[in-house]
């Protein structure tokens, strides 16, 4: 088990960053009116949200490059993680994060950490065993579509419960909001997120 929790820890933390763009001060935005709004079983055909345009438009660190590459490599080459990347190496866990298949994860932003107060962030990020704990909150098994998330209590690796609900294409995760969602690596999903969640 510990091993398990290692690897979705290694996750979380190379996946979700949003950099310094300021993706945690945008919401989802509901499709227009006019447009025809999926249903809440319909499935979604790649990322979603207003924050995925603060992500590349080609190269490794691009949806289609992340794609490619396992999370941790992705990560790696996207400029717009950077926080968590920072985490996964304060808990020593790079190496098992491109080993982790199938797992969801729920990441979230640069911005999000930002709004922790840095004392206590700083001491968080120095507890190994608080760090795991925390970052194995945010993952739960299996790759999760959108269609699988309209309304869900998902068991994380953590043991605790993230409650998912759906509103059009407005997602959110306990009290986080999906910023940028179904976002595909090698070897996870990801489902990038405004607020830190913290396990009770």
């Amino acid at each position: 088990m510990k091993s398990i929790a290692l690897t979705a820890a290694a996750a979380l933390a190379l996946t979700g960053c949003g950099g310094s763009t300021g993706m945690a001060a945008q919401s989802p935005a509901p499709p227009p009116a006019s447009s025809a709004a999926p249903s809440a079983a319909a499935p979604v055909d790649g990322p979603f949200g207003a924050a995925c345009a603060a992500v590349p438009k080609d190269g490794e660190g691009s949806f289609t490059g992340m794609a490619d590459d396992p999370v941790a490599t992705a990560a790696s080459n996207n400029p717009v993680l950077s926080t968590l990347v920072a985490a996964v190496k304060k808990a020593g866990l790079a190496d098992t994060l491109n080993s982790a298949t199938d797992i969801t994860v729920f990441a979230p932003t640069d911005d999000a950490f930002a709004a922790i107060p840095k004392a206590a962030l700083d001491k968080v990020l120095a507890d190994k065993e608080t760090l795991t704990k925390i970052l194995t909150y945010h993952v739960v098994a299996g790759r999760k579509a959108p269609a699988e998330l309209s309304s869900a209590d998902l068991k994380t690796l953590e043991g605790g419960t993230l409650s998912v609900k759906r509103g059009g294409m407005a997602y959110t995760v306990n009290d986080a909001n999906v910023i940028c969602g179904n976002v595909p690596t090698g070897n996870a999903t990801v489902y990038i997120i405004d607020k830190v969640l913290m396990p009770k």
